[in-house]
C-alpha cells in the first residue's frame, strides 16, 4: 500500500531514528528495539498487536505513526526458481525486486532508485531515465515483500532471504542515507540479523561516497567495472570520465584497510561479445587487479531491447575466466537466472515516470526474454 496520510511511516527507521522519534513524542527510546523486533521479525502491519506496548502507547502511535509496506502490482516466478516482483511506490513509478533461490541461499537484489541516472550502455535500467530516490522504508520493504511471500513470518523459522545485494534498479550510493539505513535494518540483530558478509553493496565507483560509507558501515563491496581500461570503461560506464579507474581502485582500497576482516572486493565484469571479452582485455584485467584483494564475477551480457550489444559466446567466457583464474584471480561466472521472466542481470526497469527524457531514445519498456 502507499501512505497518504501525514504520519510518519515507522518502516524504514533504524534502531537509532525509532529511538530519536520516541523522544521526540515524549516516549522512553529503549522502547525502539520491542517496536523494531515486531515490525521486521514479526511482520506487524500496525501497533495494535504489540502486546508488549502500554495501551496508552499503542493508541499515541497509531495517531502519529504507521506501518506502510510497498504495494505489490504484480509477481511472476522463473522456472528455475527465481521470484520478481513489480512494486508501486509514491508516485506511481514501478520498481522490480528479484529473489533467487541456489541451494541453501536466497539472494534478494534490492532496487534503490527509480530508474537510473548513470546510463550505462549495456544495462537496461539506465535506458528508462531516472524518476527519484527510494525512501528508506520503500529499500526494506522489498526485503519484507521477498519473506512474506513464503507465508506468515516465523522468527523461528530459517532465514527465507539470506543474501541481499543492492544491485537492483538505481545507483545506491546516489541514494547514500535512505540505503544505509535500510541496511542498518537488515544487519539489525532485532531487525533481519543478516551478517555483514551477506549484505553487499554494489556500485558504479562514486569515490566520495565510497569513502563516507567506509566510515558508516562495514557491508560488503561490489564494484561494476566492465572494463580493463579507462577508455573503454567511458563508452560503458559514463560515470568513468569523472571518477577513472586509478580513483575508483584506489577507493577500494581504503574501504578494505577499514575492514577487520580478510574480505575482498566483488569486481563485476559483464561480458560482452567483441566488446569486453577478448584475451589481451583479460591479461589486461589481470594486470589491473593484481594489487586488489577481489575476486572475480564474469556476468554474461543479458540482452534487452535497441542494446546494440550482444552475449559473449560461451567459449570466450571460458576462455577470458581461463586467463584470469590462472593468474590467481577467484574467477566465477554468473549463471544467469530469471531470463524467461526478465529478471536476470541489467534487465530490470519497472516503470519509470522519466524526469530525464532519456527513455524517449528508446523503444517502449517491453522486455523480450531470449527465447523469443
Amino acid at each position: 500500500m502507499t501512505s497518504s496520510s501525514s504520519k510518519t511511516n515507522l518502516l524504514g527507521f533504524s534502531k537509532a531514528k525509532m529511538e530519536a522519534f520516541l523522544e521526540s513524542i515524549g516516549e522512553k527510546k529503549f522502547r525502539a528495539i520491542q517496536i523494531v523486533k515486531w515490525i521486521h521479525q514479526q511482520g506487524a502491519e500496525d501497533f495494535e498487536v504489540m502486546t508488549n506496548l502500554s495501551k496508552d502507547l499503542r493508541a499515541k502511535l497509531s495517531e502519529v505513526a504507521e506501518i506502510c509496506e510497498p504495494e505489490v502490482v504484480y509477481q511472476d516466478y522463473s522456472e528455475d526458481g527465481t521470484r520478481k516482483w513489480a512494486i508501486r511506490v509514491e508516485g506511481g513509478s514501478l520498481v522490480e525486486t528479484v529473489l533467487i533461490p541456489e541451494g541453501d541461499r536466497a539472494t534478494l537484489c534490492v532496487s534503490s532508485q527509480v530508474g537510473c541516472s548513470l546510463d550505462c550502455s549495456f544495462c537496461s535500467t539506465g535506458k528508462q531515465g531516472f524518476n527519484r530516490n527510494l525512501s528508506a522504508a520503500e529499500v526494506i520493504g522489498q526485503l519484507r515483500v521477498a519473506i512474506k511471500s513464503f507465508g506468515p513470518i516465523d522468527p523461528k523459522a530459517p532465514r527465507r532471504v539470506t543474501n541481499v545485494v543492492m544491485m537492483g534498479m538505481g545507483e545506491p550510493l546516489m541514494n547514500f542515507d535512505a540505503v544505509v539505513d535500510a541496511m542498518s535494518l537488515m544487519m539489525e540483530d532485532n531487525a533481519y540479523g543478516l551478517s555483514k558478509r551477506r549484505v553487499t553493496l554494489s556500485t558504479a565507483g562514486l569515490v566520495p561516497a565510497i569513502d563516507r560509507l567506509g566510515e558508516l558501515t562495514d557491508v560488503s563491496l561490489a564494484l561494476s567495472l566492465h572494463a580493463p581500461n579507462d577508455p573503454l570503461r567511458d563508452e560503458l560506464v559514463p560515470l568513468n570520465k569523472r571518477y577513472p579507474i586509478a580513483e575508483v581502485k584506489a577507493a577500494c582500497k581504503r574501504y578494505l584497510s577499514r575492514l577487520n576482516d580478510k574480505r575482498v572486493i566483488t569486481i563485476e565484469y559483464t561480458m560482452i561479445d567483441g566488446v569486453n571479452d577478448q584475451p589481451d582485455q583479460a591479461r589486461e584485467l589481470v594486470r589491473l587487479l593484481k594489487d586488489l584483494p577481489c575476486k572475480l564475477n564474469l556476468i554474461p551480457f543479458n540482452p534487452f531491447p535497441n542494446s546494440g550489444y550482444r552475449r559473449s559466446k560461451r567459449q570466450a567466457i571460458d576462455y577470458f575466466k581461463e586467463i584470469t583464474s590462472r593468474s590467481g584471480i577467484v574467477t566465477t561466472i554468473r549463471t544467469t537466472r530469471g531470463d524467461d521472466i526478465d529478471a536476470a542481470c541489467g534487465q530490470l526497469v519497472g516503470q519509470v515516470d522519466d524526469r530525464t527524457r532519456r527513455s524517449q531514445k528508446y523503444i517502449p519498456v517491453v522486455q523480450q526474454s531470449e527465447s523469443e
